[in-house]
């Protein structure tokens, strides 16, 4: 033993059967399923530039920094000593540190920087690495990357602010925009009185020259040292978009006014604000009273993002797990050769797979919309609602699980789990609650039969495969009929079913037979269960923890 390691012969006993501490590891290289996505929905540069990522992001220093940012929260600074008004978040440095690990790196801007090319699998593997490092940060990154398609819509702003949110740099000095040699956007719809209802907002524009005076309030705030923000506020035309800078044209500091820090259940390396704003200079967005259609297209990039997040923390839960449990014996044998724990091992592994396929093939389908391919852009319609909506169904149950494969060492902080737990809902609520994306679903189906026949294309790709699935997809096929009205009281079931079909015809097309056969038997057959663990019992789970990785 190295003479610096801890002891482990105390005054009353000697410390055995714990695992070895987590060293240096390979996020990417040591993720089958990842690799594999990556490989069928990618061009072959994007494995090769995620490479990098994935050694870094497995860091113990990169390990190190999350810890660190989420035990240090941003702290609010409102004034100045003299009394002047800052409006400023003060960040530990290990935030800082992570936020450079992904903007000098472009995770922010790759999708557009290559758009078409593999910009977006690069950005959706790319957030799914940076999350396991810690999630909180990757907020800012999230937002930055889904500005660029409603800044698309006005050309000026989009010449004067888009080369900085392309900027492979990470600035956090509050500077004016044309000082700073990078970038970040962060978006405030929800006030207090509506929250996703954001039609009924009440924060007010006004002209004001060359540009308009916003007077208002916004509920929540993430990321409120971004450069600009991305808004809505209501007009004489209804409500409308505009971009918020923290500085206006003259240099001034914008008259955007911190109210207070969330203190967050989860998230805690990220800040999230009450702010007002008192006559703060903006730019229009998009048409006058479009302001929910020009900013949708930021929500739905943003979406994709949080459907991605919770995937990447089940993906570090269940190493966390298999990490434990093949070094810890209990009852005279290794945790991870027990039945029962290999059943719940292998039941949390094909959750991560499924999740991992959905995402990246959703990925695929938003770069399939600059291509102008038509059946991609159908599915980007669904896609990014089905998968958010059960993904982060499937997390919270997931972590706990986790935490109960370490047992009591698994509740306590000093593990990434019970920060993991914490983090778990927050991306089910972003961008839209549960019922708000079973919402939308139908909304899509309503009104775009070609998503309809993009979605039944892909699930019957996979048909004749596997029993419970075709059965699966002869319910869908029932559902899908009903009238409209009939539909919404049904709509978390058809979410979910529509969310698991889709995983199960891409497993069954593209992963092995035992990992395809036990997910579709467990998730969609008459033994289904809610609870994780719950597998058939002649499963060949060999195959399917073999691929866990490290």
């Amino acid at each position: 033993m190295n003479r610096s390691s801890p002891r482990t012969r105390m005054a009353t006993h000697e410390v055995l059967n714990q695992p070895a501490p987590r060293g240096d590891r390979d996020l990417l290289a040591g993720d089958l399923p990842l690799r594999e996505a990556l490989a069928r929905e990618a061009p072959p540069w994007v494995a090769e530039r995620l490479a990098p990522l994935g050694r870094e992001t497995g860091s113990t220093r990169v390990a190190a920094l999350g810890e660190e940012a989420n035990r240090h929260p941003p702290e609010l600074h409102l004034f100045d000593r003299h009394g002047r008004r800052l409006d400023e978040v003060h960040y530990h440095p290990a935030y800082h540190e992570l936020m450079t690990m992904a903007m000098a790196g472009g995770w922010h801007a790759v999708a557009w920087q290559e758009e078409g090319r593999g910009g977006h699998q690069a950005h959706i593997a790319a957030l799914y690495l940076l999350t396991q490092a810690e999630p909180g940060f990757c907020c800012p990154v999230t937002m930055t990357h889904a500005a660029m398609p409603v800044l698309r819509h006005s050309p000026d702003v989009e010449a004067a602010w888009a080369p900085g949110l392309l900027a492979n740099a990470y600035d956090p000095r509050p500077l004016p925009a044309a000082q700073k040699r990078g970038l970040t956007f962060g978006m405030a719809m929800t006030e207090k009185q509506g929250g996703s209802d954001v039609r009924s907002n009440s924060t007010r524009a006004e002209p004001d020259g060359e540009g308009w005076r916003l007077t208002g309030h916004k509920w929540f705030c993430s990321a409120p040292m971004s450069d600009a923000f991305l808004t809505l506020a209501q007009t004489n035309d209804g409500l409308s978009c505009f971009l918020v800078p923290r500085f206006t044209p003259d240099g001034e500091r914008n008259a955007i006014e911190l109210q207070r820090l969330k203190e967050k259940c989860g998230n805690r390396a990220n800040a999230s604000a009450e702010i007002e704003y008192r006559g703060a200079w903006a730019t229009p967005l998009g048409d006058p009273g479009r302001g929910v259609a020009t900013i949708i297209d930021m929500v739905q990039q943003t979406r994709l993002d949080a459907a991605t997040a919770p995937v990447g923390m089940m993906r570090l839960a269940l190493t966390e797990a298999w990490h434990h449990t093949r070094q810890r014996h209990a009852f005279g044998k290794v945790l991870a050769e027990q039945p029962l724990m290999r059943s719940v091992l292998a039941d949390l592994a094909l959750e991560v797979e499924a999740g991992i396929a959905l995402a990246m093939r959703t990925a695929h389908a938003f770069d399939g919309v600059a291509r102008g391919d038509d059946r991609q852009t159908a599915l980007a319609r669904l896609l990014p609602s089905l998968a958010k909506y059960w993904h982060n169904k499937r997390g919270p149950g997931f972590m706990a699980e986790a935490m109960e494969c370490l047992g009591g060492i698994g509740y306590v902080e000093e593990t990434p789990l019970a920060r993991l737990y914490r983090e778990a809902p927050v991306n089910s609520i972003w961008e839209g609650s549960g019922n708000v994306m079973c919402l939308d679903v139908l909304r899509v189906l309503a009104r775009h039969p070609e998503s309809i026949e993009a979605l039944r294309a892909e699930l019957a790709a996979a048909r004749g495969q596997q029993p419970d699935f075709d059965l699966a997809l002869a319910g869908l096929e029932r559902d899908l009929a009903l009238p409209t009205g009939a539909l919404e009281a049904r709509a978390r079931w058809l979410a979910q079913r529509l969310a698991q079909c889709l995983q199960a015809s891409l497993l069954l097309r593209h992963a092995p037979n035992e990992v395809a056969e036990t997910f579709c038997r467990s998730r969609l057959g008459v033994e289904a269960s809610p609870a994780y663990g719950v597998i058939p019992a002649d499963a060949t789970l060999a195959t399917i923890l073999a691929r866990i990785g490290d």
